[in-house]
């Protein structure tokens, strides 16, 4: 757990430029009714403040920001909102990194061993397959948690806002809205986590064999778990900025005020995305997500071999001074 709260720590600012990049292009800049309410935009965020009669609000508005870059984003971030606002919905990624890392990797170990040793399958696609179904029990459990992460993250909201967000939706779409985007997600960490597994093992027993070991180093588990993170996070990186998309619009009309139209399916986003800003639409915050899921990974897994290794040892230790 420890290992893991420093690795959210160092990646979670870069998920928030990740989460926000593939979407600040294409906020819908709404019809402002006639009223004394105008909209707010840094780039960021969409606020609704409310001018009184003789008020001068052009003392604080100011034009849309838009980024360029992962560094231009990490900039405006912390000149505009301060350095906290890197680490923005760390509380619920926390929540939920705990569970969907028990769960994953509890289950892509015992689905592994149960086909190679219960069932006498054998094979390079047994990771594959583990991996996929680990990943797919761990995604369906927290997909409501991540949800609320990236809405926090996309949206400067308080818990409170946060909550009426949610239950808006909730009253609206029932609780199964609290599931949206789970279709892309699946698409994302499925594959992801397929891929991913199947590359790992294959690396780390290139790298064993290189090196003459019998059993994977930290170090060979680390750059096995860096190459294969990246290979993984970049063949799914359309799945992954349209999670965020779908995601980014739970509550939006009520926070906007106004009403707002999404498209819901897959592959409809995908289509509009195409249509807005081409291919490379689709691979937009190629930069940090690869940043972020290469080094996640490395010390992932490099972490969890090591401690596995570490108390499979110490649990020998036992046994033979028992007996």
């Amino acid at each position: 757990c420890n290992c893991l709260l420093l690795e959210e720590l160092v990646c979670l600012f870069i998920d928030f430029s990740s989460n926000t990049l593939p979407w600040i292009d294409h906020l819908p800049i709404p019809k402002i009714r006639q009223t004394l309410c105008f909209l707010y935009c840094n780039g960021l965020m969409d606020h609704i403040y409310v001018c009184q009669y003789g008020a001068s609000c052009t003392s604080w508005y100011k034009t849309p920001t838009h980024f360029s870059g992962t560094l231009d984003a990490f900039v405006k971030i912390t000149r505009n909102e301060g350095v906290r606002s890197l680490w923005s919905g760390l509380p619920p990624t926390l929540v939920m990194a705990v569970p969907a890392t028990v769960i994953y990797f509890t289950c892509y170990d015992q689905l592994r061993d149960l086909l190679r040793y219960g069932m006498g399958f054998q094979g390079n696609y047994i990771p594959l397959v583990a991996g996929g179904l680990s990943r797919l029990g761990a995604v369906s459990v927290i997909s409501p948690l991540e949800l609320v992460r990236t809405k926090m993250q996309s949206r400067k909201l308080t818990y409170s806002e946060l909550r009426v967000c949610i239950r808006s939706s909730v009253a609206q779409d029932g609780w199964l809205s609290l599931w949206r985007g789970l279709g892309p997600t699946v698409l994302r960490d499925v594959p992801f986590s397929a891929l991913y597994w199947f590359n790992y093992e294959l690396v780390k027993a290139h790298l064993c064999d290189q090196y003459n070991v019998s059993q994977a180093t930290f170090s060979i588990s680390f750059t096995a778990g860096a190459i294969s993170g990246a290979v993984a996070a970049i063949m799914t990186l359309p799945f992954d900025v349209v999670k965020t998309r779908r995601q980014i619009q739970l509550g939006e009309m009520e926070t906007l005020g106004v009403p707002v139209k999404y498209p819901t399916s897959t592959w409809h986003i995908m289509r509009g995305i195409l249509a807005e800003s081409g291919y490379r639409g689709l691979f937009a915050g190629f930069l940090p997500r690869v940043i972020k899921v290469a080094p996640a990974c490395a010390v992932m897994i490099s972490t969890y071999e090591f401690g596995k290794s570490f108390f499979q040892k110490m649990n020998l230790d036992r046994e033979q001074r028992a007996c």
